[in-house]
């Protein structure tokens, strides 16, 4: 089970119940993934709210790396995440929250875009706010 307290996230994996965290390794990933110097310019580059599909392998990769389960992007390319494209983007939503966020429940509005431009990002899918189509969870 996941303890929120540790920046721990859980989610439903190929049928399986998975734990991601955004560890001190898996941050070092992440700067070298995404060419920064810095915990300071990671956190800005995920605050802007615009990420690709890759970016969100990559960070889902890094959570189950970090929460136990040595993974790859190209692993996350071909689980199942329970929810589909949204139930990843919300996994990793929640994830950068508690890693970048300060204390529980505060920054996941920090990983929303700002500028009204809602179609731009994954982070704010139209729909997303809808259940799931049945036979989707």
């Amino acid at each position: 089970m996941a303890n929120r307290r540790r920046g721990e996230v859980a989610a439903i994996v190929d049928g399986r119940p998975v734990t991601l965290c955004l560890t001190l390794g898996a941050l070092c990933e992440l700067e070298a993934a995404f060419a920064v110097d810095d915990l300071a310019r990671l956190a800005d580059r995920f605050a802007q709210g615009r990420l690709s599909a890759r970016d969100v392998a990559r960070i889902f990769a890094a959570g189950l790396s970090g929460g136990g389960t040595p993974t790859t992007s190209e692993d996350v390319f071909a689980m199942h995440v329970d929810g589909g494209l949204l139930g990843a983007v919300a996994v990793v939503s929640d994830l950068l929250a508690l890693t970048f966020g300060g204390e529980e429940g505060e920054g996941a509005q920090a990983f929303r875009p700002t500028d009204g431009d809602a179609a731009a990002s994954p982070l704010s899918v139209p729909g997303a706010d809808e259940p799931p189509s049945p036979g989707t969870r």
